[in-house]
């Protein structure tokens, strides 16, 4: 939780608030409290409580049952199912009213202006008149949400969509409202996702064998993303990484199951372990990797010595010239530099602090 906000104030409202916006100063009436970091911290702290003080209930041996080991962890699953049932509770009960805002982007042609977004409704999903949106601006205050939220890509808001751009002339109201998207409802339900996640490590502990590890982690996977899709495809409940919707959790966790899966059959039961010692390295820095990497402080540092222009960077010019050119395509090029200057760049670096015994940790 401290780190996240330390970032906040080092990288996003300090020197550098983005890898390529050079500026200084931290108002602390339009400072964000939420942020990835801090919801990690929430997750953790529930599930170890939970792992903490029901670690006396858990059987060594389990039977042999098909479902011993959920019935042997059953507190955190009533802690998952209740985390469940108060976030669908919120989502679809609580009454979202009119609500305005005061335009703080200095782009906008609307800076200073108030603006009103029309609701007076319940249940809904939409950008506006979420709960979620709800529950932050009244918790937090809408000065310390995120004030770049990913639905301003939308066609709605702009002609660029997919990617960010200028927001329309003729866009709805909302689109220059902000939107925390890791907030108080959001990361209540994200405690689900790491329930989830000790589960698949419990597999470890009290299944030995390769087969019935991974025959578990498939057979809920399969289940979880089975879920998750029909949830989606039949609009019950649509995938939504803002609202951290449950049909997400469900897919994500049953992608990663899969994921998880392939990677363990090829590095412990083939052994291929060298082709995949930059992932092994990276996860032993993850920290570092994630506030120097992720968070752009490096990247941040880099631009701030550029050539003539602010946007004329080294890091600029290699995306461009070295990636982005030589695909011809700015998708793919974005992807190869991600792939190479950013997780193998990672990748290595990270090898290297392992050779001399380096590891950030808290």
């Amino acid at each position: 939780m401290y780190l996240g906000l330390f970032i906040f104030f080092c990288c996003e409202g300090g020197f550098s608030h983005a890898p390529d916006e050079l500026s200084y100063g931290v108002d602390v009436t339009m400072m964000r409290f939420c942020g990835i970091l801090q919801r990690i911290a929430l997750s953790y702290l529930v599930v170890a409580l939970v792992e903490i003080f029901t670690k006396d209930s858990h059987e060594e041996n389990l039977s042999t049952g098909r479902f011993s080991i959920f019935k042997s962890y059953y507190w955190h699953w009533i802690v998952g199912v209740s985390v469940l049932v108060i976030y669908l509770a919120t989502l679809y009960g609580t009454y979202v009213p009119d609500w305005e805002f005061v335009v703080y982007d200095k782009d906008s042609i609307l800076y200073g202006n108030s603006q009103s977004v029309t609701c007076g409704v319940r249940g809904k999903l939409n950008p506006p008149c979420n709960a979620v949106g709800y529950v932050d601006r009244q918790v937090l205050g809408i000065n310390h949400m995120y004030h770049h939220p990913a639905w301003r890509r939308t066609k709605a808001c702009t002609n660029d969509s997919p990617y960010e751009g200028a927001i329309r002339q003729d866009a709805p109201s909302w689109c220059h409202a902000p939107f925390e998207p890791e907030g108080v409802l959001s990361s209540i339900s994200a405690i689900l996702s790491t329930i989830i996640g000790v589960h698949f490590g419990h597999i470890i502990i009290h299944m030995k064998g390769h087969s019935a590890r991974l025959k578990h982690w498939i057979s809920t996977g399969l289940v979880l993303l089975t879920l998750g899709l029909t949830l989606h495809f039949t609009h019950l409940m649509p995938l939504n990484k803002q609202l951290y919707s449950f049909s997400y959790i469900c897919v994500t966790s049953g992608a990663a199951a899969l994921v998880f899966s392939s990677l363990y059959s090829l590095v412990d039961i083939l052994e291929w372990k060298h082709m995949f010692l930059p992932l092994k390295w990276i996860g032993m820095n993850a920290m570092l990797v994630y506030v120097m990497g992720a968070e752009g402080i490096l990247a941040a540092f880099f631009n701030g010595w550029y050539y003539r222009h602010p946007h004329n960077t080294l890091i600029d010019w290699i995306r461009e010239h070295v990636f982005i050119r030589v695909w011809h395509s700015k998708r793919v090029g974005v992807l190869m530099y991600v792939i190479f200057a950013e997780i193998l760049f990672w990748g290595l670096v990270t090898g290297v602090f392992h050779r001399f015994k380096i590891y950030w940790k808290l």
